[in-house]
């Protein structure tokens, strides 16, 4: 029986620095995750990160195992900007991110490939259980029926195009040049919005110098694919530069802008592309993400309404995951005393059939009419306990499930946990129907009511 219970932990822009989450954030997210893995009690992991957030998440055996496999987690920023979730929060905060409720721009829509590609990473890094996997499954899907079923995305802008906005209240973008350093989806973004906004020439760099040429072909301005280290040199021809790489060190220093003449440089990378001090330089503007939260507060506003049906779709759908928990939670339970019933009526109907033969040779149609009965026993003597057993767990009674368990599995380890706990298969725990529940037999399913 799973006895994993999610513990979580984040740092965020709504209380970090871009700073603060560069240093929470580590190396890169399956890095996390393999040093989550490798704590004492760990079972799963997941970790996400953004440039506006960075969250880890484990599945352990106990709450305290799990709390001290995430005590790293962290270490680096002040203990005000933490935040630690137990299992049912961890649960509704991933629901919350995939559907833009956490972002700096609410209902963004990157940030759900960005949890897709996160998902993916855990799962290649065998990190997910049927804990975590069902989790992460339902806020995926929870997701993409936000963006579909309500308008919380509708004019939404990315975190790319905040970045355009904030460049146009600077300065005048129409017949400018403008640099865009990293052809990835965040730069792509700010590419797209920058052609938007009027700019007269675009120049990206990218390290693949293929990727950066297929973007500039997909925007309407005229545009040019450089390599990444011919950055430095165009500088002076560029009004406006706009960083977002993946790159591990910084990749503009203060000397390497002196010089530049009069740039307003807009950082999205996380961890940072350009050093702090470039600002310092004369006639250098340098803004980095925690600058786009003023650009974006008016977007906010008209997707507040669209934003409370999503909060209503997701207390729904944290219901239904919590109750589905619970049912197959005590299924298990269920499937362990059929089991242990089904091995003792095997094994009786066996010596009595055995008995019987010996006074004489049974039928066919005797032999059915005592399995028949042995069967009918079972199923009226376990009926009551059933329904007990399943109503335990609506109720969060996990001291009866527990009994059960040790009465009937005596392998069972008798630890506790808390409700909503993961499922036996990483199946959609919605999808499965009770007659297919694993080692109840379908004479049992047929005579037990929830009546």
């Amino acid at each position: 029986m799973d006895t994993g219970v999610i513990c979580g932990a984040r740092v965020s822009h709504r209380l970090a620095t871009v700073d603060e989450i560069e240093a929470a954030a580590g190396s890169d997210t399956r890095t996390v995750i393999e040093e989550l893995l490798a704590s004492d009690g760990v079972t799963e992991a997941f970790a996400i990160q953004t440039c506006n957030r960075a969250e880890a998440y484990v599945v352990a055996a106990s709450r305290a195992e799990a709390r001290r496999a995430l005590s790293s987690f962290g270490a680096e920023v002040d203990d005000s900007v933490v935040v630690e979730m137990g299992h049912e929060e961890s649960l509704r905060h991933l629901m919350r991110v995939a559907t833009g409720l956490e972002s700096l721009v609410l209902g963004e829509d990157q940030i759900l490939g960005q949890f897709k590609r996160a998902v993916e990473v855990a799962r290649s890094a065998g990190a997910l259980g049927s804990t975590l996997e069902t989790g992460l499954t339902k806020a995926v899907h929870v997701g993409e029926r936000a963006r579909t079923e309500t308008r919380v995305n509708e004019g939404a802008i990315s975190i790319g195009s905040a970045a355009a906005r904030l460049a146009e209240t600077e300065i005048d973008l129409v017949g400018t040049t403008a640099l865009v350093v990293g052809a990835g989806e965040m730069g792509e973004l700010a590419a797209e919005a920058l052609a938007d906004a009027g700019v007269g020439e675009l120049l990206v760099a990218n390290r693949t110098l293929a990727r950066a040429e297929r973007l500039v072909e997909s925007v309407a301005v005229d545009a040019q694919a450089i390599p990444l280290e011919s950055v430095k040199d165009m500088l002076a021809s560029a009004s406006v530069v706009v960083t977002a790489t993946s790159y591990s060190e910084y990749l503009l220093l203060p000397d390497d802008v002196d010089g530049a003449g009069e740039t307003l440089v807009i950082d999205l990378a996380q961890p940072r592309d350009v050093d702090p001090e470039a600002g310092t330089v004369d006639q250098i503007a340098v803004h980095d993400i925690d600058a786009l939260e003023s650009v974006t507060e008016a977007t906010k506003e008209v997707r507040e309404r669209a934003a409370e049906e999503v909060e209503a779709m997701i207390d729904t759908e944290f219901d239904r995951l919590l109750d589905a928990y619970k049912r197959r939670q005590a299924d298990e339970a269920i499937s362990t005393m059929y089991e242990a019933a089904e091995q003792v009526k095997a094994r009786e109907v066996e010596t009595a059939i055995s008995r019987l033969e010996s006074q004489g040779d049974l039928t066919d149609e005797q032999r059915e009419t005592i399995e028949s009965m042995a069967d009918a026993l079972v199923g009226q003597l376990l009926s009551a306990p059933t329904k007990s057993l399943r109503e335990a767990a609506v109720e969060d009674d996990w001291s009866t499930i527990q009994t059960a368990m040790t009465l009937f599995d005596p392998n069972f380890s008798g630890r506790s946990r808390g409700p909503g706990r993961a499922p036996r298969s990483n199946d959609d725990v919605e999808a499965i129907p009770e007659e297919a529940v694993d080692g109840i037999p379908n004479y049992v399913l047929e005579s037990v009511s929830d009546d």
